[in-house]
């Protein structure tokens, strides 16, 4: 199976670093294209993928196409490839971009599947959702669960979901970093070194999600157990929901939400 990456941004090279992480390909297997090459001759080189010559020759090569570019230029790079296209599977990570468009671009023999991985699939702890197009086999879906579940977890929903999705798993990843970094600079602000302040930090974080995820306990009923009546986290938690920070984050997935609506055209 060759797979050929239209588009080497973050997303794209993410999703790369992480196949071969987890031995899902080999780096020769891959081809990469991009519109400023010289972006990309780093870790072309330090990967060992395979510099395509241009945008056809990558699509008559490759079995699987990932489009990665930046969805205002999807659409036009898929009708500019479309002939090479026909019989192909296209998978798409290109945010916004319904599969009805993608379909339109790429030609009706082209199988298509539209997919929403995050940035966390560089360390094997990636979350992607996909919806599948019509004319996608059982085969493409075997494609696709094996090459994002060998970057983490993985969940096939109904097209409607999927910006959604990218508002939450999408664009999560940065509220958490920015959530990690305010905590550790809460820290230091208190008198903590800073190396010691982000070390905290990443460990509270990291050790909460995996309380979550081991005692299958509702996040509300583990916030109980920390938050005792008259405690330092009531405290806490008072300022945090007096300042909106439920609201904000709830706010902060739906902007993104809409934001993908938008890039793909969808009202």
């Amino acid at each position: 199976m060759i797979f050929g990456f239209l588009g080497f941004g973050k997303m794209a090279s993410a999703l790369v670093q992480g196949m071969l992480q987890a031995a899902a390909c080999k780096p020769e297997q891959i081809l990469v294209i991009n519109r400023h090459p010289e972006t990309i001759k780093v870790e072309v080189q330090q990967y060992g993928l395979v510099l395509a010559a241009s945008t056809k020759r990558l699509v008559q090569q490759a079995d699987t196409i990932v489009l990665g570019t930046k969805p205002a230029d999807s659409v036009q790079l898929l009708r500019e490839v479309r002939q090479d296209l026909e019989g192909k599977l296209l998978i798409s990570v290109a945010a916004g971009i319904t599969l009805q468009a993608l379909q339109d671009a790429a030609g009706h023999r082209t199988r298509v599947i539209r997919a929403m991985p995050n940035t966390p699939s560089l360390v094997k702890k990636g979350a992607t959702a996909y919806a599948v197009g019509d004319h996608a086999t059982p085969g493409d879906v075997e494609v696709a669960d094996k090459m994002f579940s060998a970057v983490g977890l993985v969940f096939r929903v109904r097209e409607a979901a999927l910006n959604a999705v990218t508002g939450l798993s999408g664009s999560g990843p940065a509220y958490v970093f920015i959530f990690v970094e305010a905590l550790a600079d809460g820290g230091v602000m208190m008198g903590l070194p800073r190396e010691v302040a982000l070390e905290l930090a990443i460990q509270t974080v990291l050790g909460s999600a995996q309380m979550i995820r081991e005692t299958k306990l509702h996040p509300a009923e583990l916030r109980e157990m920390v938050a005792s009546p008259g405690g330092t986290t009531m405290a806490g938690i008072e300022t945090l929901e007096a300042r909106g920070l439920r609201y904000t984050i709830m706010s902060a997935v739906r902007a993104a939400c809409e934001r993908a609506r938008e890039l793909g055209g969808d009202r």
